[in-house]
């Protein structure tokens, strides 16, 4: 594509790798003073970026590519044995795409979030993580509904951007108990991919695979899946 200007990408400094204990690491990030659009951030995002709030940047380590983007071709994937067993677990959510912003009610949710899974009660900027101007943004709410009192309570909420070519997962947050008990990380990404062929999006962009982080590698478990390594999509196996 062409660009409306030219593109300036920076390096970063070197910090300790948040992934992998022991290791430096440093991105690449886009000049922050680049009128960015929609369609310049699809063409970064099939080439190895991400977004962080308004940042827009890549993994940029010298002596390491452990930091893998990956995107799920949805017309070809298929969805496992176990994944069909979440799909069917969870088909009594309620589900609704809200574009209007970061509510007030996603706080407390966050928190607990944060608290169970990084041991942090510290939920300033998360709007400012979550959020930018010049993007597409959807928040999906998943609710659960109890049927004896006609009530739903708000269990997880997936935040996503809509590129041309796809839908990049941003971040997805849930209520600990519920979630775990639903495998409701998974059943968000099932959910988008399902989002995606309703609407004739090509990808969904799942974010970073590291095989040896736990937290990153059970990308592979979506299959089909492709890895951009070296400036080509290829395969990725399932990580054991």
């Amino acid at each position: 594509m062409k660009l409306n200007q030219p593109l300036k990408i920076f390096p970063t400094g070197m910090h300790p790798c948040s992934y992998l204990p022991g290791l430096i690491a440093r991105n690449a990030v886009v000049d922050p003073d680049y009128e960015m659009t929609p369609d310049v951030y699809d063409y970064l995002i099939q080439n190895g970026f991400r977004r962080s709030g308004e940042q827009v940047y890549r993994p940029y380590c010298h002596t390491c590519e452990e930091c893998v983007t990956t995107r799920i071709p949805v017309n070809e994937f298929n969805q496992s044995r176990s994944q069909k067993r979440n799909w069917k677990l969870n088909s009594d959510l309620v589900v609704k795409v809200h574009s209007g912003g970061f509510r007030a009610s996603y706080y407390s949710l966050y928190q607990r979030y944060l608290v169970s899974r990084h041991e942090s009660q510290d939920h300033e900027g998360v709007e400012k993580f979550l959020l930018a101007d010049w993007c597409n943004i959807k928040f999906i709410e998943f609710y659960s509904n109890n049927k004896e009192t006609n009530t739903e309570t708000l269990i997880g909420v997936a935040v996503i951007d809509i590129v041309k070519s796809g839908l990049s997962a941003v971040y997805t947050f849930f209520d600990p108990e519920e979630g775990n008990q639903r495998g409701l990380g998974t059943y968000a990404v099932l959910w988008q991919i399902d989002f995606a062929l309703e609407n004739d999006l090509q990808y969904v962009y799942p974010g970073f695979w590291i095989k040896d982080c736990r937290k990153m590698n059970y990308k592979t478990r979506f299959q089909p899946i492709q890895g951009l390594r070296r400036g080509s999509w290829i395969s990725l196996e399932k990580a054991i």
